[in-house]
């Protein structure tokens, strides 16, 4: 316990302080006092405890076991008639209730540590308005990027020189906006979620994308200039803001139970936008071809077949060439205005799809970050007594690639699950699922005495038959 301890703070301690490059952005220069950065950094270091709780099981199992192999304490039990199953039977009852604990804390501690530390940002965004743009970058707020060349006041509250680039997010076509101004002032309310932004001298310019595709070849914009233009910021989408390994999505902030609810709710949303989707494209097609063609073919006079004639297989050759003309335009226009709508809405189905695999990820990880303490002992604790070395030196150096392969392949999985490429069981397990059987191998053999016997015999013996041929060679020619 005192290994393990020591190895979690001082992991801890380390993964903090990438914490703090991470938000170093947001706290550099802000002005804030020493109370608000501990509450800042306080509030984040439980979404970390994931990350750190399996190294540091790894780490001291891997020293403590092998400090014993070292010092032939193992032998010592084994000859006194203690197997290896016993001495870690202790051990084992341990790790099952740290992994319980873990558990707990990854439902109850970290989602209201994510909300809180959610609610602390924007609190001191509305407090400071100006901590949501730094200086002389681009910032992210929302559907806008944000860009101001300096600032000015007793909260930065006064800037100069601001770009903004504004997301299309209808057309999937990127900033399509770009507003520049001269000067700007940012002001908040308390009880407001919402950041005003009044801009001074400046100019607005957008690009137009006309449904005609070939008007969209000569690239029309419209350009305009004022002298004063407020811009409305939601705070709310630093709600869905994604700072690497601690992601703070609205999933993170909700319990087991509490996921399940909000699955139920997006899954009958799904269903009901799937039929929806499909019932507007069919009624959409067809409301566009009675619209535009009824009275076309109402006017028309097909012509009457000869009785003595077989039927024509084409429906088109009863039409005049004038006729045939308009059906087929409009048979492309309203092919054309349903692909679209059908992308537009594949589109909006891909990113509920997204959202419903996140909360089926979330409800996953919380176990198997209980699970992944449990597997990480089995790995280390016989490894340990393999590789028969204790102390900081070549333990750390496996635990690291152990680790990394296994959130490798975490991330991975995630990654790949979001997409919905994968189910998000899968996804979420994957790592826990391919380094079992590597627990269960070194677990028989460390109990077995067998050790870890790697062969290496079938790439060396080519190589070895080649150099004794050329040498065999070079003598007789001798």
């Amino acid at each position: 316990m005192i290994t393990f301890t020591s190895v979690f703070v001082i992991l801890f301690f380390i993964f903090v302080l990438q914490g703090i490059w991470l938000f170093i952005a947001e706290l550099a220069g802000k002005d804030l006092d020493f109370f608000t950065i501990i509450k800042f950094l306080s509030f984040y270091a439980p979404t970390i405890v994931p990350l750190v709780l399996p190294l540091s099981v790894l780490l001291a199992s891997i020293m403590t076991f092998g400090s014993f192999a070292e010092n032939y304490e193992f032998a010592a039990m084994k000859s006194s008639g203690i197997s290896l199953q016993r001495a870690m039977k202790m051990l084992t009852i341990t790790i099952g209730i740290l992994a319980l604990v873990s558990f707990f804390f990854a439902n109850n501690v970290i989602p209201d540590a994510q909300y809180k530390f959610i609610n602390l940002r924007k609190t001191i965004v509305q407090q400071k308005p100006a901590m949501a743009i730094a200086e002389g970058q681009f910032n992210t707020i929302g559907s806008s990027n944000i860009k101001v060349d300096k600032k000015s006041g007793d909260n930065g509250e006064f800037l100069e020189g601001v770009t903004m680039h504004v997301k299309n997010n209808n057309m999937g076509l990127g900033a399509n906006t770009i507003i520049k101004a001269k000067r700007g002032v940012l002001t908040s309310e308390d009880d407001s979620n919402y950041l005003q932004l009044e801009l001074y001298d400046g100019y607005y310019y957008e690009d137009i994308h006309p449904k005609n595709f070939e008007d969209r070849k000569r690239l029309p914009f419209a350009k305009s200039s004022f002298e004063k233009y407020v811009v409305n910021i939601d705070l709310t989408k630093l709600n869905q803001a994604e700072i690497d390994d601690g992601n703070i999505t609205s999933e993170k902030m909700l319990t087991v139970p509490e996921l399940k609810y909000t699955l139920d709710s997006l899954q009958n949303s799904y269903n009901k936008d799937v039929m929806s989707y499909a019932d507007n494209v069919v009624m959409r097609s067809d409301n566009i071809f009675r619209k535009k063609n009824q009275n076309t073919i109402n006017n028309v006079t097909p012509k009457v077949p000869n009785a003595n004639v077989s039927p024509k297989k084409d429906l088109l050759s009863i039409f005049t060439p004038l006729e045939r003309k308009q059906i087929l335009e409009m048979a492309k226009s309203n092919a054309a205005s349903t692909e679209f709508s059908i992308q537009s809405s594949k589109t909006d189905l891909e990113g509920k799809t997204k959202n419903i695999n996140n909360h089926w990820l979330a409800i996953h990880e919380k176990f198997v970050i209980a699970y992944s303490c449990l597997l990480m002992f089995f790995i280390g604790a016989p490894l340990g007594a393999i590789i028969r070395k204790g102390g900081l030196g070549l333990p750390i150096v496996f635990a690291i690639l152990i680790f990394i392969t296994f959130h490798f392949i975490n991330t991975f999985g995630r990654k790949v699950a979001q997409q919905d490429t994968i189910p998000p069981f899968l996804g979420a397990w994957m790592a826990s699922l391919l380094m079992t059987p590597f627990a269960i191998i070194l677990t028989y053999r460390a109990t077995n005495d067998i050790g870890i016997m790697i062969n290496f015999d079938w790439i060396t013996d080519p190589f070895k038959k080649l150099f004794n041929k050329i040498t065999q060679n070079n003598d007789d020619n001798n």
